[in-house]
């Protein structure tokens, strides 16, 4: 799970960031009107998007496996093992990604449309600042704490997998371990998973407190009068 989860979600998370920073600076041009036109298209859940790829990329093409971590037999050599389970990766790691992608840039794309209308940066640009340097200090700056939360509950996400996708492409994750848990009526295992990933959100939540003070200037721990 971590393996499919943290490739796909860490590709999906700071490349939505890396493509809609440039492109809120060019807002309205063809690329920012394409990406608004298939957001919607990440209505459709992953797994949706993986039985179209197994059937075109293994059913059709038989270019790539149909699913599972690695083929039977696996390869004996730990080069040609780690190769085989990345060519296996491909497809639901693809499927996550094409699945938000579209919508991760347009959400991504407006939160800094917003801060780039700030009068500060318009500030910034009228005395000359390069481009980069607008982005990086006064756009990026700001929105750190908001990019820091959304990446430390992308992190402890990666517990809970993707139960259907796992399942569609038989990845032996926690997703598919829940997936069979529901259907066998195994409550220690479900219970223990979610109360896991309850504690997990509780520390991070925790964490977030200390770190947005250490980021974000306007936060001061233990200032004011009580």
């Amino acid at each position: 799970t971590l393996l499919l989860a943290g490739t796909s979600q860490l590709l999906l998370f700071f490349g939505s960031i890396l493509i809609a920073l440039p492109l809120s600076r060019k807002y309205g041009s063809w690329f920012d009107k394409f990406t608004i036109a298939l957001s919607p298209t990440s209505a459709a859940p992953a797994w949706f998007y993986g039985v179209f790829f197994i059937l075109i990329f293994a059913a059709l093409l038989k270019i790539l496996p149909f699913g599972g971590l690695v083929d039977s037999p696996p390869p004996d050599n730990p080069f040609d093992y780690g190769l085989n389970v990345l060519k296996h990766l491909i497809l639901p790691a693809s499927s996550v990604i094409v699945s938000s992608i579209f919508l991760s840039i347009y959400n991504w794309r407006t939160f800094f449309l917003i801060f780039s209308s700030e009068d500060y940066v318009e500030v910034a640009k009228a005395k000359g600042l390069p481009a980069r340097d607008v982005e990086r200090r006064y756009i990026l700056r700001p929105t750190l704490p908001t990019i820091i939360t959304n990446f430390a509950l992308l992190v402890i996400s990666l517990w809970t997998g993707f139960i259907i996708t796992e399942t569609v492409f038989v990845w032996p994750g926690l997703g598919i371990t829940t997936f069979r848990a529901i259907g066998a009526y195994d409550t220690p295992v479900i219970v223990g998973t979610t109360i896991i990933f309850a504690y997990l959100l509780a520390i991070t939540v925790f964490l977030l407190d200390f770190v947005y003070a250490l980021v974000d200037p306007r936060v001061k721990v233990g200032s004011g009068n009580a």
